[in-house]
């Protein structure tokens, strides 16, 4: 017996959507037939190829995510395109790859990284919640909305303070979301990445000191494939997924076990 996860008839906005989790997301969503419009900052190129994949069911809309009014603008133009929106999948964030003791670490950076990956989510959100409650529904829930975290989120990472803090930020958001809104029929929940074959990943994984490091802490001994993200964030937005919600899903490896 076959059961297909499909999305037939839902708009999703992805936002990071260009490369690495993001892109995997994008073509599984399209593929399980949702209707697209993914964020991206630098990667025109691969962002109009990914758009051009799917045809008129796929859009990428460039900007910079790092305020409430640029994820209010984002909302606003998916909306634009497709007349609703379904699927909220917040996935761009940044994470300084260098190593930064919290003595040495400038206001700039600390106020960057929580901007892009906290003050935009928040903004996301909150436009996008406006929009699901205010549209008929086109199934029993009236939204989805999965915030992308970290395994750094939920138990640290030294030299990291601003990325961790944001990440364990998402994670408190999750389960406060949930709550509010499971009776306005709109399902919060959470993915947790361990290390991930990304562009952004990859110097610390090419790296021989830290990339033997990172693998010791990792049980099945490898780093994930965007795929493997993207799979349950696809399922966690299914009518298969119809009694989760406030859920932190942990896609790493076993790596949190151990941390």
């Amino acid at each position: 017996m076959s059961i297909p996860l499909s999305l037939s008839g839902k708009v999703a906005l992805i936002t990071g959507g260009s490369r690495g989790i993001g892109a995997a997301t994008v073509c599984m969503f399209a593929a399980a037939g949702a209707k697209v419009v993914f964020s991206y900052q630098k990667a025109r190129s691969q962002a109009e190829a990914l758009a051009k994949e799917y045809g008129e069911n796929c859009h990428a809309v460039a900007g910079n995510l790092n305020t409430v009014d640029s994820a209010r603008a984002l909302v606003a133009e998916t909306v634009k395109i497709f007349g609703r929106l379904d699927i909220l999948v917040a996935n761009h964030g940044v994470w300084p790859a260098e190593d930064v003791a919290i003595d040495k670490m400038t206001d700039e950076q600390w106020r960057s990284t929580l901007s892009i990956n906290l003050d935009a989510v928040f903004g996301l959100v909150k436009y996008t919640v406006a929009h699901m409650k205010a549209q008929p529904r086109t199934g029993s829930a009236a939204g989805h909305i999965v915030l992308i975290s970290s395994t750094s989120g939920q138990r640290g990472e030294a030299f990291h303070i601003d990325y961790s803090a944001s990440k364990g930020a998402l994670i408190s958001m999750t389960k406060s979301l949930a709550a509010e809104l499971a009776r306005a029929g709109i399902y919060v929940n959470c993915v947790a990445p361990g290390w991930v074959d990304t562009d952004m990943s990859r110097p610390a994984l090419d790296d021989p000191r830290s990339g033997d490091e990172i693998l010791r802490t990792i049980p099945l001994g490898r780093v994930g494939k965007p795929e493997e993200i993207a799979a349950p964030i696809l399922f966690l937005c299914t009518e298969h997924a119809g009694f989760i919600t406030g859920e932190v899903f942990n896609v790493n490896g076993g790596a949190v076990l151990v941390g």
